[in-house]
């Protein structure tokens, strides 16, 4: 096979080499994790948390395929935020910026590495106090995490989008609480964090997609935000977006020096994945930044809200659907939760709980250990993968 014939085939998980990339990638990430959550104390600034995980990601991938004859992309896929108590999403703010966690603070922590362009995305809730997580807090993370665990048994060949999008509402309701509207899981390729296929998490008559099965050999990212309140997030401020994406279908002549300034650094620097204006010349960044989103050369990443008091927990992890099942190769442990409700009386819920993650081999094989995390404790949480 010619390089050209190769470049052409597109790589998926047929190919061990793919599966290791994906999987040396979600090791990273999953350690950068556990290297923020070690650094969340009270009164840490959220800006050095950020930096401190993406530094961690490009440091580690900078390790890797170093003496290879072609150069191999490595690095940051998605940069670290920080969301807490009601912010939703995607909060990574500058360098001047003074914002500090709290004791008490819901964090959210998502981020993503990649390597050669196979991503390996994480999100994770913590709780910044010593001790169970009680209440409506507990409530909303046991939420998030049991409707994690339950699309990680739906995410199967055979099954449906809407399959997900239904059980994961009905698991979120059964805790009295929202799955959060606008948030899409995608199916992610190589050097594609926001593949075609994607499963919604509320479907309602403005946002629809098209049906799409899971097939084998897939990688999906799973995102699942849930909420005390409606559920229906808000933008309140413009200024606050720092995380952007080149869209890489879209041209126009920028009119301004320093957007065209900071659009050939961008061209250069974060050609295909998500990055943070932090990454920037931060002087001329924000005024660049504008045209190049008014003109959708960037597709931005707002910082989303939900009403103030309200609480917002995040699960985000990416599934392999390899051919002996699915392998769930990014997570967290969670802290120990004490929520006020349960899905005891949903015997739905706990027949999808049942559902194995790897498919039975027939024949005499290897007698497996105690499957790890194939059934999810109430209210506790799947077992950290192994590494």
């Amino acid at each position: 096979m010619s390089d050209d014939e190769r470049e052409e085939k597109e790589l998926d998980l047929t190919s061990p080499e793919v599966v290791t990339k994906y999987k040396s990638a979600a090791e990273i990430v999953n350690k950068a994790l556990q290297l923020v959550l070690s650094e969340c104390k009270p009164k840490a600034k959220i800006v050095d948390l950020c930096e401190k995980g993406d530094a961690f990601i490009k440091e580690q991938t900078g390790n890797m395929y170093k003496n290879v004859k072609k150069k191999i992309e490595r690095g940051v896929a998605f940069p670290t935020c920080i969301s807490v108590n009601n912010t939703v999403c995607h909060f990574s703010p500058l360098a001047s910026d003074e914002t500090v966690v709290e004791e008490g603070d819901i964090l959210k922590i998502d981020m993503g590495c990649h390597i050669d362009g196979f991503i390996a995305v994480v999100g994770h809730t913590h709780v910044l106090h010593n001790g169970p997580v009680t209440g409506r807090a507990a409530d909303v993370i046991a939420a998030a995490n049991t409707a994690a665990e339950v699309a990680l048994r739906l995410v199967r060949p055979g099954k449906k989008n809407s399959d997900v999008t239904e059980a994961i509402q009905k698991v979120a309701a059964a805790y009295d609480c929202k799955i959060v509207e606008g948030v899409l899981s995608h199916q992610m390729k190589q050097f594609v964090i926001d593949g075609n296929k994607v499963v919604l998490s509320v479907s309602n008559p403005d946002t629809r997609v098209d049906e799409a099965e899971f097939e084998e050999n897939e990688v999906y990212s799973i995102d699942i935000v849930t909420s005390t309140g409606d559920g229906k997030p808000k933008l309140l401020d413009e200024k606050q977006t720092t995380i952007y994406k080149r869209a890489v279908d879209k041209s126009y002549n920028l009119k301004m020096k320093a957007s065209r300034f900071i659009f050939s650094e961008i061209s250069q620097k974060f050609p295909i994945m998500p990055f943070t204006a932090r990454d920037l010349e931060e002087k001329r960044a924000r005024l660049g930044l504008v045209e190049c989103v008014n003109h959708e050369l960037l597709q931005p990443y707002p910082v989303l809200h939900e009403k103030p008091g309200d609480l917002v927990a995040h699960i985000k992890f990416t599934v392999l659907l390899m051919p002996n099942g699915s392998d769930r190769v990014t997570s967290h442990a969670l802290q120990e939760l004490q929520p006020t409700k349960s899905t005891e009386n949903e015997p739905e819920i706990k027949a999808w709980l049942a559902l194995p993650t790897k498919t039975k081999k027939k024949g005499g094989g290897k007698k497996k250990k105690g499957k790890k995390g194939d059934k999810v404790e109430e209210a506790s949480q799947a077992e950290p993968m192994e590494g």
